[in-house]
């Protein structure tokens, strides 16, 4: 058999990333009213620059909620404490723009259809425990590490601003090695750079890598803030936006991906509940053995309940006909809104940590049970 090499690259944004601090707001705001009103509805959008947080979108809820305060205290706990930061929760200005969701949606929404037309993705490979691709699982972990030895004072110059991006080489379709390691971390002007890189190696790289894929005769290529000094960052630095950073939000650009974001969006919305139902059957195929990858598609219609199209791929590594899959699922899965709602228990104010460091592979979520699995297997046995 010939041998087929690839590299293939993943990246994560730290929490003070400014993309992901307006998704970590739009879902600090869900959450808050979900807490208050589980049957709200929201579609909740911010953007942030310098000195500003904006919020804007479409909530229709019973309770009331104090969103210049969610705004401030999300900010706050991202670690945008002092203004010399070029933003802090303080003296950063804060605008609303909302209006109750449109009754044309409503109409829909209220008898358990989708809440807007769109096809989802999810995906799941058996090359991690995490059923996941390695790239982007190494990646969202050198970024959580960054921020965990800053927010526990481990060094004292870091800010909340970074990047990771990792590349793996593939041998046949399975991670071999390590290739490339990139880390850019915002900082203090009073550190050097030459003792920045020391302690993110040391307390950062080696913390996270697993050995196992660090081949001696080929080290990784280690690329520490390549520029140099990272000192303007955050809103400060690049205007951020929600649902700017959907591939780091899925697989790192494997496999697919639909187009809609999920920060901001109540469940009623497919986008979000439809991706996380797609990824939970996808995990548990693989689980169960059925296939070693597998990649759902599953499309709505906006006030219909039924997807009008489920369609799977293993990629030729099934143990059974992708049909015969794809009847299974139909049998052991409630594809409507409301069936995924109530199977994933999603009308919780649970949101918020999604919003960082990944949707997917982290235990915490109910989209990550197998608990399907043994089921789906016993059924093809």
């Amino acid at each position: 058999m010939l041998k087929h090499k690839h590299l293939f690259t993943s990246e994560s944004v730290a929490e003070g990333h400014p993309d992901k601090v307006a998704d970590q707001i739009s879902d600090a705001v869900l959450d808050e009213i979900l807490k208050n009103d589980p049957q709200g509805r929201v579609a909740c959008e911010t953007l942030v620059s310098t000195g500003l947080a904006f919020v804007a979108g479409e909530i229709t809820t019973q309770c009331y909620v104090n969103i210049p305060k969610i705004v401030r205290s999300t900010i706050k706990e991202v670690g945008y404490t002092d203004a010399i930061y070029g933003f802090d929760y303080l003296t950063c200005g804060v605008i609303t723009a909302i209006q109750e969701q449109s009754p044309d949606i409503a109409l829909g929404v209220d008898k358990g259809g989708a809440g807007d037309q769109g096809m989802v993705f999810g995906y799941a490979v058996d090359e991690t425990p995490e059923f996941m691709p390695l790239p982007i699982i190494l990646a969202h972990k050198l970024v959580r590490r960054l921020a965990e030895i800053r927010k526990e004072g481990i060094v004292d110059y870091l800010r909340p601003d970074g990047k990771s991006q990792v590349t793996v080489e593939y041998d046949n379709g399975m991670p071999q090695r390590i290739d490339t390691i990139v880390i850019s971390a915002q900082h203090s002007p009073k550190v050097k750079i030459s003792r920045l890189k020391e302690d993110i190696k040391e307390l950062v790289i080696n913390k996270v890598i697993p050995q196992k894929f660090l081949d001696k005769n080929k080290l990784p290529k280690i690329l520490i803030n390549p520029t140099g000094k990272f000192e303007t960052g955050g809103p400060q630095g690049d205007t951020g936006l929600t649902g700017r950073k959907i591939i780091i939000d899925t697989y790192g650009g494997v496999g697919s991906h639909g187009g809609g974001c999920f920060s901001g969006k109540d469940p009623t919305k497919v986008d979000r509940s439809g991706s996380y139902m797609a990824r939970y059957i996808a995990k548990n195929i693989v689980a169960a053995g059925l296939a070693k990858k597998c990649e759902l598609q599953i499309a709505y219609v906006i006030g219909v309940r039924e997807p009008v199209s489920l369609t799977v791929n293993t990629y030729k590594t099934g143990k059974i006909h992708e049909l015969e899959i794809t009847k299974l699922i139909k049998k052991n899965f409630d594809l409507s809104p409301h069936g995924i709602i109530k199977a994933l228990d999603l009308r919780k104010p649970i949101y918020r940590k999604t919003a960082c460091y990944g949707h997917f592979g982290r235990k915490e979520f109910s989209w990550e049970k197998i608990d399907k699995a043994e089921s789906l297997k016993k059924e093809v046995l």
